[in-house]
Parts: structure tokens; sequence; C-alpha cells
């Protein structure tokens, strides 16, 4: 296995996660998941030993990262993090090429190859447009995309991401998600990132890295979720007291809309109602009649002449 973790426990002067057993070996995709504080971020610089582990090992191609000088780490692994500093008077490009210097000293100017590599990972970022734009005239979402073609441009067997997709929209978050992939199965390379977004799991992610109470449970996508459905299953909030739900028969989405819906306009008890969804439309019944809606605005008026 390329990074494991044995019987590690990280943290700062007091446990944030406890014994933790898991590894990634070449061409693994994990996505590291879990609720604000628990200590993605920190789990994140402890493998990349900017933290001490308070137990346990960290081993990178079989070497504890104690041992390991930040050079030798930076060979190792490529890191993209959520909040990075922006160096001053760099282009695009400047940044990409930043990659590359991990390899070189600051003063050795890159290769041919070197330089059409950079330009094949502006492109495959969709960035070409930008590539002689200051970093500080850059939105946001191509500000993170330059950052992740720095990682991608130091060619490390691993690279990991802290909250990837946050600044981006749906198109350009798919662009990225399906770049890595595409690194870690044709270039053997493994990629771990963090994010809130458990959906990207199925899709995307060979492996799941939860993080629920002090522990971390790891393993096959599939098998986490099935084992966590929280993961899978919306949660419902209730918020008045007048507001008693009706039943509803809907998939998990479509119910948890509807509830949504009915406890913001609908403040009285609605139990003797009955919602079932039939794509594309709701059906709506008592003891007294049965109708049908296909927009929430139809069902709140109907609601409000019949009941």
């Amino acid at each position: 296995m390329f990074l494991e973790l044995k019987n590690t426990t990280i943290g700062y002067k007091t446990p944030l996660i406890e014994g933790v057993q898991t590894s990634l070996d070449q061409g693994d995709i994990g996505l590291l998941i879990g609720n604000n504080g628990v200590g993605k971020t920190t789990l994140i610089k402890s493998i990349l030993h900017q933290l001490q582990v308070l137990d346990g090992e960290v081993l990178m191609n079989r070497k504890n990262v104690k041992n390991l000088s930040n050079k030798e780490i930076a060979e190792q692994v490529a890191v993209v993090f959520s909040k990075s500093h922006i160096p001053a008077n760099y282009t695009l490009t400047d940044l990409v090429c930043l990659g590359k210097y991990i390899h070189y000293p600051y003063y050795f100017e890159l290769t041919k190859s070197d330089k059409l590599e950079i330009e094949e990972i502006i492109e495959s970022l969709n960035l070409s447009q930008y590539r002689d734009f200051p970093l500080q005239k850059l939105s946001d979402g191509n500000l993170q995309k330059a950052f992740i073609g720095r990682a991608l441009a130091q060619n490390s067997p691993m690279i990991i991401l802290d909250e990837p997709t946050t600044h981006l929209d749906e198109e350009n978050k798919i662009i990225i998600l399906k770049l890595l992939r595409e690194l870690a199965k044709n270039q053997n390379k493994i990629i771990l990132f963090s994010s809130h977004d458990w959906r990207l799991s199925k899709e995307f992610a060979d492996k799941i890295w939860l993080i629920n109470d002090k522990k971390l449970d790891a393993g096959i996508t599939e098998d986490i979720l099935l084992r966590h459905d929280e993961l899978l299953n919306p949660k419902i909030f209730h918020f008045s007291d007048e507001f008693v739900p009706p039943q509803i028969f809907a998939p998990d989405l479509e119910k948890e809309m509807l509830y949504s819906f009915l406890q913001k306009n609908c403040r009285k008890n609605l139990s003797d109602l009955k919602f079932v969804f039939k794509t594309p439309f709701w059906e709506i019944s008592d003891e007294n009649f049965h109708e049908k809606c296909t927009s929430f605005k139809e069902m709140l008026s109907l609601i409000d002449n019949f009941h």
C-alpha cells in the first residue's frame, strides 16, 4: 500500500480521531467526509506531517512520514487546500508552472516538454483564455482550478485536495472530477479529496473515509453508504408546532421537498391528507376528495379550498 495509517490518533492536545486503520493504493480514489470541525483538514495535515500524530504511524511508500523531509513528502504528494496563499504578481501560467519546481532548483529553466505539459494541463481545465491573467483577477472558481493545475503539474504519485469543488459551478465540478478520475485510472495515481457532498461518492469515489464520533470508518464506497443510512436519507426538519404533516408516499428527495413546502406554507393539521407522488404529478386525497396537482402552487390552492 502506498499510504497506510496504522492505529493512528490525530488531533492537537486532545484527540479528534482515534485508532485509525486504513490505507490507499495506486489507482484508488478516496472521499473524506464528515461534519465541520470533526478533523478532516487536521487528518490531511497529519498525513503530510504538518502536524505530529498523537499516536500510531503514517506510512508513505512504506516509510514513516516523520522520517521524511518536506521535499521528500512534496515529491510524493501534491496538495490543494481550500484556502491557499495567492502569490503576488503571478499569472495563471506562472502558478501552474510552480508545480514543476519541486523537481528543480528555483532558478532552473523549464524544459520544452515541461512547458508543453503545462499548456496541456491549462487546456484540460478549460483555462486557456486565462493563461496570462493575473491571479488576483481570476474568479474564485478559476483560481481554484489554477491551484489544481499546479498540483497536476507536480506529477506526484498522490494528490490530496481539501474541498476542491467548493467554489466551482456544476459544469466545472464535473470537469475536475472527471479529470481526477482519469488521472487515477490511467496514470495509476492516488486521489484523496475531502468534501461535504457525499453524493459525489457514488459516481466518483472508490472508497470513503467517514469521520464520525472520533472514529474513521473506511471502506468501499457502497459498503460505507449501506452501513450509514444517514448519508442516503435526507433529514426532514420540523420548525412549527402548529404544522402536523400529512401522509407522504414519495422518493426521499420529493418527500423532503414537499415536507419543506408544506411546513412553510401550511401552518395547520394536515394529518388526514395523503400525498402520493406519481411522476410527474402528486395525488392528494382524503375521505371526501381525490385530486391531482402538477405544481406546488396548484397544490397550495387546492389545500386552501378543500381543507
